[in-house]
């Protein structure tokens, strides 16, 4: 196996970590002492610096004004921004963009791509259900009424739905297939109920009541639902390696600074090996997540679909990010509980990340699922 990345794909990294270098993780209140949301916005600012630095159009072809790289350099930018607990919609509008520009008509490409590069459009998607475990594409309908369709049903748990300009919608039709509704906010017929995530953010509960859409902003190609959620799912992954990767560095440099009876913490053969345990976990992370988004990238064969990669890399991602924050925590003592001190936002960050698209236990199923129908030898 080769894990060399490309010029191009290093040169996205070294663009990322010069651009987050400046982020705070605190730059907003804590959400272990807000009641509600910790802000009303994602940080506009960044997504302004992000717009500058060509970040926000990674997966946009240069005829659209992007920069027309591939997964693994979308993941790569995630997994910088998830260091520093970045507040913006980087994957959900990159994943929405890369659908529209996979699969959308000439005239909706045109029509959004250059904006979303610039940063001038925002766009998330309701991936969630009505409850967060059941299938996205059946929580709302889709009924084809002459140059429209209209849609009805409810998505729960939406990222930055305040605050989008665009919500793609999966939904299913009469006939089954699912299509793919780009939905303006606001919108007749579209109700946003407010949601608070585990990190203090906020989510929107979508209610969908005859809400119209011109039939030129919907995507009907078979399987772009399924390439998008796979996408969104390999982005959740990435965000993980890069959130456990910056919480595994805040431990070992206070391990190696705290002392107990006059000697390091991390000298203790028990903080090492617990330490050495987390350092494998995020390897583990690490090589599944590059196998899924090159299987993304590529469209690669293997011995079971692209789905099954997927699901290995998020058991891993949401398995390993709690055990990394656990065991941050439990090395930190008291002063990791400290609201003063950036680990407990780690902490809420990773919990929503790994319910995130589902927990680890839901993809075991699913790769259950794809062992038992595909002979493997």
């Amino acid at each position: 196996m080769d894990f060399t990345f490309t010029e191009e794909q290093q040169a996205v990294v070294e663009a990322a970590k010069a651009l987050f270098a400046g982020v705070e993780p605190d730059g907003v209140p804590s959400p272990a002492l807000t009641p509600g949301a910790v802000a009303d916005d994602f940080d506009r600012a960044l997504w302004s610096r992000l717009a500058d630095a060509d970040l926000l159009g990674v997966l946009i072809d240069a005829e659209h004004g992007g920069v027309g790289l591939d997964v693994i350099a979308l993941c790569l930018v995630l997994r910088e921004s998830a260091k520093v607990l970045a507040r913006v919609p980087l994957l959900e509008s990159s994943a929405a963009a890369y659908a529209v520009q996979a699969h959308g008509s000439a005239e909706l490409k045109r029509r959004v791509l250059p904006a979303v590069a610039r940063g001038d459009l925002v766009l998330t998607v309701a991936a969630n259900g009505r409850t967060g475990h059941d299938p996205a594409d059946l929580a709302v309908t889709a009924q084809r009424d002459g140059d429209s369709w209209v849609l009805d049903g409810l998505q729960t748990g939406v990222p930055w739905a305040q605050n989008a300009d665009l919500v793609v919608v999966p939904a299913h039709t009469p006939d089954g297939p699912t299509v793919l509704a780009l939905v303006p906010r606001p919108h007749e017929g579209l109700t946003v109920a407010e949601q608070i995530s585990t990190s203090g953010e906020r989510l929107g509960e979508l209610r969908l009541t005859a809400v119209r859409i011109a039939a030129s902003d919907v995507i009907e190609a078979d399987g772009a639902w399924d390439r998008l959620r796979d996408l969104l799912a390999t982005g959740t992954c990435a965000l993980s390696l890069g959130l456990g990767e910056g919480v595994l560095r805040m431990t070992s440099e206070y391990v190696s600074k705290r002392e107990q009876f006059g000697h390091p913490v991390a000298t203790f053969q028990a903080v090492a090996v617990q330490a050495a345990d987390r350092y494998i976990d995020l390897r583990s992370m690490e090589v599944t997540l590059w196998q899924a988004a090159w299987r993304v990238s590529t469209g690669a064969e293997g011995p079971l679909p692209t789905a099954g990669d997927i699901a290995v890399a998020k058991i891993w991602a949401s398995d390993g990010v709690r055990r990394v924050v656990q065991t941050a925590q439990h090395l930190h003592g008291g002063f990791g509980a400290d609201t003063d001190y950036s680990l407990h936002r780690y902490h809420a960050w990773a919990k929503q990340l790994e319910l995130s698209l589902g927990p680890a236990a839901a993809h075991e199923e699913a790769l259950g699922d794809l062992l038992a129908a595909h002979a493997l030898g």
